[in-house]
């Protein structure tokens, strides 16, 4: 009896430590991505994505209206690059939600966003990630935009 109850407990805590392995990973491709977005370096971003990442963001325009964004991926780049070095901003990420299945990542992560240390805007990001190769890269990100029912 005690066989059988210490077999499920290697078994049982063998997934929950592998499923811990790939959050982890999933995880550290989104850090990836934002330490080269923090450092306007595009070299590390283009790490930790995949080859046709779609870029979309949804906020209200200037009239008020509802609308989605289309961003095109070397556009991103060229933009975070350009940058000057002298204004600062900073994406601080408030949690992480993590879903995986099979070689499928989700990940929520809930936002602030700020601009020479002034509050910009917060909402969340949505990651999606393939696992390919045994590397995570992000093929999808879509991020909200407010500056109404911010915790900041």
């Amino acid at each position: 009896m005690n066989y059988y109850i210490t077999l499920l407990f290697l078994v049982f805590s063998g997934s929950v430590s592998a499923q811990t392995v790939a959050e982890t990973e999933v995880k550290q491709t989104i850090t990836t991505f934002f330490e080269g977005f923090h450092k306007q370096d595009s070299t590390i971003i283009k790490r930790v994505v995949f080859k046709d990442i779609v870029l979309q963001s949804i906020g209200n325009n200037k009239e008020g209206l509802l609308q989605l964004e289309t961003q095109d991926f070397s556009e991103f780049l060229k933009a975070i690059v350009s940058i000057p070095k002298d204004q600062k901003f900073e994406e601080k990420l408030l949690s992480y939600n993590i879903q995986i299945d099979g070689s499928m990542a989700h990940v929520w992560t809930a936002y602030e966003f700020w601009y020479n240390g002034q509050f910009s805007h917060c909402g969340v990001n949505s990651f999606h990630l393939i696992k390919e190769n045994d590397q995570w890269q992000i093929f999808y990100l879509v991020d909200t935009r407010r500056r109404e029912d911010c915790k900041n």
